[in-house]
């Protein structure tokens, strides 16, 4: 990950607030569960560590649950953590619709193009008022 990458996570973990916090139980597979299922779902993540009851630092914490998770530490500051992992599912464009037809009443494709050679009511005005010139005649 580039300077650059890191520092635009950075900004966004900015406004997130701690999910999860590690206390004097540590580092538990409830906890990593629990982390890997909301780094699922968000790719980014915050979380606390209490520093005055937790038996491991902020870094080594950090350095634990992503190494479980597969994820990358952002930001370790004080006992607060940001872990990113990416989910490509996430980033799945949604597939296009096809078009409906300009006449969804029609099935065929004869009939469609039948419907698009419909004529406008100015030419059936100017077929009845040739019809009616042929017929004086």
């Amino acid at each position: 990950m580039t300077g650059k990458e890191r520092a635009a996570f950075r900004a966004q973990a900015n406004g997130l607030e701690p999910l999860f916090q590690i206390g004097k139980g540590g580092i538990s597979d409830a906890f990593i569960e629990q982390v890997d299922g909301a780094l699922k779902k968000r790719e980014l993540i915050k979380f606390k560590l209490l520093l005055d009851t937790s038996p491991v630092s902020a870094r080594e914490a950090a350095d634990a649950v992503a190494a479980r998770t597969n994820a990358e530490v952002i930001q370790v500051i004080g006992g607060v953590v940001v872990l990113y992992r990416l989910n490509p599912e996430l980033h799945k464009k949604p597939e296009k619709k096809q078009a409906a037809p300009a006449y969804p009443y029609i099935r065929d494709k004869k009939r469609s193009a039948d419907a698009m050679k419909r004529r406008t009511a100015a030419e059936r005005k100017a077929e009845r008022n040739e019809r009616k010139r042929s017929a004086k005649e």
